[in-house]
């Protein structure tokens, strides 16, 4: 069983910074593609970010594009989202999944395991 564990979310004032982290618990999945993902109350969660497993590609939701960047180190296990020039409606739980091979990396159909999510807040 795959665990996924986040890290960084906080609270941050509009125009801010923060950069998640996400390490696996199992080194065979380093290389499978990974994701971010947002959710709010009431609300579905939302694609955030997605990279390949080399990390040569890479997807953005148009909400966040130009202000985030994904990025991963192999060799830690670990996926990155830094994220730049927050606004008050990027609030969110952000989670990171782990892909299915084959999958979209736009939908949370796609992915396998989740991690339990860490809470960003950003105040206007």
């Amino acid at each position: 069983q795959v665990q996924l564990v986040e890290s960084g979310g906080g609270m941050v004032q509009a125009g801010g910074g923060l950069r998640l982290s996400c390490v696996a618990s199992e080194r065979t999945v380093s290389t499978y593609g990974k994701g971010w993902f947002r959710q709010t109350p009431g609300k579905e969660r939302e694609f955030v970010a997605g990279i390949s497993g080399s990390g040569g590609s890479t997807y953005y939701a148009d909400s966040v594009k130009g202000r985030f960047t994904i990025s991963r180190d192999n060799a830690k296990n670990t996926v990155y989202l830094q994220m730049n020039s927050l606004k008050p409606e990027d609030t969110a739980i952000y989670f990171c999944a782990l892909r299915r091979p084959g999958s979209s990396y736009y939908t949370a159909s796609g992915y396998d395991y989740w991690g339990q999510g860490t809470q960003v807040t950003v105040s206007s």
